[in-house]
Formats: C-alpha cells, sequence, structure tokens
C-alpha cells in the first residue's frame, strides 16, 4: 500500500474511533479509555501495570485515567494483601454499574472497523 494511502486509511480509522468515543461519551460518559480501563480492571482488583498491559496504555496515561475514574468514584485503590508496596485497582459499586451498563449497551462497531471485530470473534 502506498504511503499516501496508508496515511488516508488511517485518518479514517482515527475518525471512526473518534466517532465511537464521542458516542460511548454521549450515552454512557465514558471516554474510550476510561471504558477501556473499567473494562481491564472488570470484576477483581488489580496493579496499574495490569490495567496499563490489558489496554496497551503506557503507565504515565494509564495512571492518568485510573486517577479521573478514582475521583469520578469508579475506582478505588487499594494495598495488596501478599505484598504491601503493590496498589492495586478495583472497582466501585458505582464503577460496576457503569461497567455492566458498558456491556449491555448496543456499540454500533464504524464500517471501516467491522472487518477487524469479524475477525476476532464477532463483533460487539
Amino acid at each position: 500500500m502506498e504511503k499516501v494511502k496508508c496515511i488516508c486509511v488511517m485518518r479514517d480509522i482515527v475518525s471512526a474511533m473518534s466517532e465511537l468515543e464521542n458516542t460511548l461519551t454521549d450515552h454512557l460518559g465514558l471516554t474510550l479509555n476510561e471504558a477501556m480501563a473499567l473494562c481491564a480492571i472488570g470484576e477483581h482488583s488489580v496493579a496499574a501495570s495490569v490495567v496499563a498491559e490489558r489496554t496497551g496504555m503506557r503507565a504515565s496515561h494509564c495512571s492518568k485515567i485510573i486517577s479521573a475514574l478514582e475521583r469520578r468514584e469508579l475506582v478505588y485503590r487499594s494495598i495488596d494483601t501478599h505484598d504491601k508496596r503493590q496498589i492495586n485497582m478495583a472497582l466501585t459499586d458505582a464503577g460496576m454499574k457503569r461497567l455492566n451498563s458498558l456491556k449491555e449497551y448496543k456499540i454500533v462497531v464504524p464500517q471501516i472497523l467491522t472487518p477487524v471485530f469479524d475477525n476476532y470473534g464477532g463483533g460487539n
């Protein structure tokens, strides 16, 4: 694929992701990164490094997202019971409700991304 066409395709993908994020923000009050962090934490307490690994975010960016979720009382921090040096993240009741809303929300996958989701396992 020629370089200019590749850039144009990436522009279309970024535009589709931005549209998806706007929809999440409008309907669920979450940015895409916040939604991914909630999914990465899930029902169990996990270290921030696990959240970063599961989302593909850099540690510093992940820390900012977790702090934003914590300020909104969707996430809380706790000391690991086995390693007192380790801080874990877990969802509050409000965070769990938001995650459940996210799971139930029928996300419309932008058309340019449907082949990716079809190959991943069927979309929504």
